[in-house]
């Protein structure tokens, strides 16, 4: 049962990193399926930056706990930013069809991400890193069971949750928050009260895109110990499906990721 739980709090987490990405840009209009492809790339980002700086070293054991997370969060950003970039200026700017270019778009970012992992990422690398980033935390040991299971895990499970509750607190509690669905519901009446629909749109569906990457590379470099395989698409499409099960909410999607995780 332990590792069933622990082994449930480390997928789920991959689903919410998806879902909370996929909630901001919904939120904001865009119903965006172009999130399996997104996670793909921004797990194919995060090892190329990880595999890049493991290079640079003479001896893998020397590698610096930070930096790692440093090079794998960066890159990962950088290029699931950019596919949401292209994304937001597909349907936004040249207003193409959301469902087209979404699915086009992970199409794209799979093949993408398989060239890379196949072709460009130094995947030899990818291991030692992982060992890095899994470290759980200090106090973990000390707590028995409790420990073993809520507190056994890397940094990147901690932050998917406040990610989640930050959001949470953005959408419900913030002018920025309400600005943003104003333009999810109503564009025309948005703009008519001076808020800036472009931005409101571009802005949140590329953020979303940097957490639900972040989805991605934590799935190949955490869940997985650095091991590349093509499970990452089907955890994308499966995080779709968990916004709706949680009602757009990314605080209740924190309850409905481990459910997700669980069965």
């Amino acid at each position: 049962m332990v590792a069933f739980l622990i082994s449930t709090i480390s997928i789920g987490v991959v689903f919410l990193y998806g879902c909370v990405g996929e909630i901001l840009t919904e939120k904001s209009g865009n119903l965006n399926l172009g999130i399996p492809g997104i996670m793909s790339v921004g797990a194919a980002g995060g090892c190329l930056g990880v595999s890049l700086y493991m290079g640079g070293l003479s001896d893998t054991a020397d590698a610096n706990y930070f930096l790692v997370i440093l090079s794998a969060v960066l890159m990962s950003a950088l290029f699931s930013a950019a596919l949401g970039a292209v994304y937001s200026f597909l349907t936004v700017s040249l207003r193409c069809n959301q469902n087209v270019t979404g699915l086009t778009v992970t199409t794209f970012g799979v093949g993408l991400t398989t060239f890379m992992m196949e072709s460009v990422v130094d995947r030899s690398r990818l291991s030692a890193a992982s060992t890095l980033i899994k470290l759980n935390l200090p106090f973990a040991e000390s707590l028995g069971v409790v420990g073993e299971v809520f507190f056994s895990h890397g940094i990147f499970v901690y932050l998917a949750i406040v990610i989640a509750i930050v959001c949470g607190w953005i959408l419900n509690r913030t002018r920025i928050g309400l600005n943003l669905r104003a333009v999810g519901e109503n564009p025309a009446a948005a703009d008519a009260a001076g808020i800036n629909v472009t931005r409101y749109k571009y802005v949140p569906t590329c953020v979303g895109s940097v957490i639900a990457g972040l989805g991605g590379m934590f799935y190949i470099m955490d869940r997985s110990g650095g091991m590349w395989g093509y499970g990452v698409e089907a955890i994308g499409w499966l995080a779709v499906a968990l916004v709706i099960f949680a009602l757009w909410r990314p605080i209740v999607s924190i309850l409905g990721s481990f459910v997700f995780g669980a069965l």
